[in-house]
């Protein structure tokens, strides 16, 4: 699944393609998408002129004059920019065609979206309830101390929670414990500030190289670009379960938490 440095990834890379360009038609081959496409939106869509490319979570905002487009890219989606004509293939769900290159939007399991609002982004039922930016400065270790106060929800699903912050998939989950040092099920509640401290920069860290890296491709995640990304190669736990651990060399172990695998060292996390 795409998560937010992929996501991030994407927003980077296709948005100096089709920041203040104006849409000459949205091209629907499959409206029927985790949510159905608005049947409107193509008549909506065209003559608007993108103003800005967002992301909020792992959502694509597209803002125009008229609205906003949503765009999230499901379980295997991706976008990519063609500049020349290119026959679609039968996953290849929408194009959004801008005269000399085309957006498009390829999905094989359909559990992408793609939404149109005029209202604002922050109130919109998707995106009312989340947490603030992993990037952000309003993700700290006070916030995260102050949240975690009185649950026992283990630390890793605690973290993974949309509503307590965005973004911090399986993956950058177990990393980021790992570089805090915090073992992925100790109850979020009996974990002191300056712990929350080191795990909040550690979040900050892995997402930030995982997005100058071009994202984590474990599956079929690929860029703008066609390309994968290269964050896999650089993982310290996650998937390396009976490989030595990075830093003491013992065996790092695999348990699930909340029916997601996690990777740790017994010794160096706690």
């Amino acid at each position: 699944m795409p998560e937010l440095p992929e996501v991030e990834t994407t927003r980077r890379g296709v948005a100096p393609h089709i920041l203040g360009r104006r849409v000459e038609r949205l091209i629907l081959r499959q409206p029927k998408l985790r949510w159905t496409v608005p049947a409107d939106l193509p008549s909506r869509l065209r003559g608007q002129t993108v103003q800005s490319v967002e992301r909020r979570a792992k959502y694509l905002l597209l803002g125009t004059p008229g609205g906003t487009l949503l765009i999230h890219l499901g379980m295997s989606g991706s976008l990519r920019i063609l500049t020349e004509s290119c026959a679609p293939g039968p996953h290849d769900h929408f194009d959004i065609d801008f005269g000399d290159c085309y957006l498009r939007f390829r999905d094989p399991r359909r559990f992408g979206a793609l939404l149109w609002t005029t209202a604002p982004t922050a109130s919109h039922p998707l995106l009312v309830h989340l947490g603030p930016e992993p990037l952000s400065d309003d993700l700290n270790g006070p916030y995260l101390h102050r949240c975690a106060r009185g649950r026992r929800t283990a630390v890793k699903s605690f973290i993974m929670d949309g509503r307590v912050v965005v973004g911090v998939g399986n993956i950058y989950a177990s990393e980021a414990l790992f570089l805090s040092g915090i073992h992925p099920h100790r109850p979020c509640g009996r974990i002191s500030l300056v712990r929350y401290q080191r795990l909040a920069s550690s979040i900050k860290q892995v997402l930030q190289s995982a997005i100058e890296q071009g994202g984590t491709t474990l599956r079929d995640f690929h860029n703008q670009a066609g390309n994968p990304g290269y964050f896999a190669r650089q993982l310290r736990v996650y998937g390396k379960s009976g490989d030595p651990c990075p830093s003491c060399g013992l065996p790092i172990r695999q348990r699930r938490i909340g029916q997601r695998s996690s990777f740790f060292c017994s010794k160096c996390q706690r």
